[in-house]
């Protein structure tokens, strides 16, 4: 299994072609306390940078992108109930979407663990 970030603090998780994305810890600890989160509908086809979801916190709204192309496969339904698993556990159970990757060449272009901790220093 393998975690790729992008620029804008989007996680990747991998899986063979299959990918689960949300926000990285530094992201939610920078929006604060999550009130609100907007997920894809699955079966939607993204391109890689295109908006997929919104997380609102209570002190703004930022759009979610995704780091590489493909189709949603997935929706964490649970933070319907409880938006606020995102603070708790943003790189485990409070993961926005998966999708199937349509072009893996495009994992490339994103930062492993240690180059994503320094991006933020």
């Amino acid at each position: 299994m393998t975690t790729k970030y992008s620029e804008d603090h989007e996680y990747i998780r991998l899986e063979g072609t299959d990918g689960t994305v949300g926000i990285s810890n530094f992201a939610q600890g920078q929006l604060g306390d999550i009130v609100f989160v907007e997920l894809p509908a699955v079966g939607t086809t993204f391109k890689k940078g295109d908006e997929a979801a919104v997380v609102e916190s209570v002190k703004a709204a930022s759009e979610i992108y995704t780091p590489v192309s493909g189709t949603i496969t997935a929706v964490n339904d649970a933070l319907d109930g409880e938006p606020a698993l995102v603070n708790a556990d943003a790189e485990g159970a409070g993961w926005l979407f998966k999708l199937s990757v349509s072009d893996p060449s495009e994992l490339d272009g994103l930062m492993d663990e240690k180059t994503y901790a320094s991006h933020n220093e």
